[in-house]
């Protein structure tokens, strides 16, 4: 990690993400206390949720309208117009506002999208190949460590002096981001001609999956994945609730431990993929995610603990190998498209199967569900590690799928 921020046009990059990922931590969940505390609520609350996830369907068409822009005024764009996007809020006073809220929340969620889709392609231009790893695994730990906070002080702020100072605090943590990645010096090739049809060009990023024989299994894999995490999401719930005999809140104490996971698994993804190769740290990351679901199954403590370190120290090692390998194995032109894409194909079934498990959970024993997904989770990893490339097992790709064996450096 020392060794990416030696360099000056990362450090810039990296402090404006750190602002801007400051503000989307005390957001969110500020925006759904915010519609309990004017409606009374909890439904309505947690349809914020949905409202900031809902713009997952537009994936491909915002990969399409990222690609069409050079990555570093694209993204100074795109925070200040989140910026812009968030004045509303201050015309919020009761129930009737409530829409307000709703609609900052549906344009976060569409900025969302595109800044991270802008934003995988402007690593890939401004860190070495070499360097991406670590890059990735820097800003996936302070993604994991304001995940510990983050959401704390939202709420905190918003009981403390209200919804306004909320968005002031948001939008000035997007406009230094903006400002920040602004004056990055970085030379970045023009956009590729758009093809005469948009919808042509829109699903270039799936087919560019669909025709790379390591993306395809990998994106498979991790679909299957994160849609089983998706039940995990809901059976919690029911975990606290049924086997420790706790209040709600303490999932909030867990979630905390993961946090703590994903900080330790940060750190370590750029040695890992550096042993390893990204295939297999990816497979070593879902394969880490088993314990967690596994020691739901008997309601100790003593179990759940150490298996939530080794869900969030998993995901993150999942997340910083899996978005290396895509950066990796994409020309930079269609970074946005892949990027957008594949975030469609793995983020949007998990939504269903929350719901799903919510369904479940009340005719089936939790304890069974949590031993289903962790086989089936079980089982996508080691599905992963085997289909490695033949050859080295430290091993990379490149754009046409092929390996390309590195030395290790440690």
């Amino acid at each position: 990690m020392r060794q990416v921020l030696r360099r000056a046009d990362f450090r810039l990059l990296f402090f404006g993400l750190i602002a801007s990922m400051a503000a989307e931590s005390i957001l969110v969940l500020a925006l759904a206390i915010w519609v309990k505390d004017i409606t009374g609520s909890s439904g309505q609350a947690g349809m914020i949720i949905f409202a900031v996830v809902a713009p997952m369907l537009l994936a491909p068409l915002v990969g399409w309208f990222v690609d069409r822009f050079r990555r570093r005024p694209f993204l100074v764009g795109a925070n200040l117009t989140v910026a812009v996007a968030l004045t509303p809020l201050f015309a919020v006073r009761d129930r009737a506002d409530a829409w307000v809220i709703y609609l900052v929340a549906v344009l976060y969620g569409l900025s969302y999208l595109a800044v991270s889709a802008a934003l995988t392609g402007l690593i890939k231009v401004v860190v070495p190949d070499d360097l991406l790893a670590e890059a990735n695994g820097a800003l996936q730990t302070v993604r994991q460590g304001l995940r510990l906070g983050g959401p704390i002080a939202g709420a905190a702020l918003y009981t403390a002096v209200g919804g306004w100072t909320v968005a002031a605090v948001t939008i000035a943590g997007f406009v230094l981001s903006a400002l920040a990645i602004a004056v990055i010096r970085v030379r970045e090739d023009p956009p590729e001609p758009s093809a005469p049809h948009w919808l042509t060009e829109a699903g270039a990023g799936l087919r560019h999956v669909a025709a790379h024989p390591v993306l395809r299994r990998i994106t498979t894999g991790m679909a299957i994945s994160i849609f089983m995490l998706g039940f995990n999401e809901t059976l919690v719930f029911a975990y606290v609730d049924q086997g420790l005999h706790r209040q709600p809140g303490f999932v909030g104490v867990l979630s905390a431990v993961q946090g703590i996971g994903g900080l330790l698994g940060g750190a370590l993804a750029a040695a890992l993929i550096r042993r390893l190769g990204e295939v297999r740290t990816v497979a070593l990351g879902m394969l880490a995610l088993t314990p967690a679901s596994l020691s739901f199954v008997v309601p100790h403590l003593w179990l759940s603990i150490p298996g939530m370190v080794f869900f969030g120290c998993g995901l993150s090692v999942t997340v910083v190998s899996f978005h290396t390998l895509l950066q990796r194995a994409t020309p930079a032109a269609m970074m946005g498209r892949v990027a957008a894409g594949v975030d469609a194909l793995i983020s949007g079934p998990s939504a269903v199967a929350i719901a799903a498990g919510a369904g479940l959970v009340s005719v089936l024993d939790y304890r069974l569900l949590f031993v289903c997904t962790g086989l089936a989770l079980l089982a996508s990893g080691w599905s992963v590690w085997r289909s490695r490339l033949p050859g080295s097992a430290n091993q990379h790709v490149t754009d046409d799928g092929q390996p390309a064996v590195a030395t290790p450096r440690f």
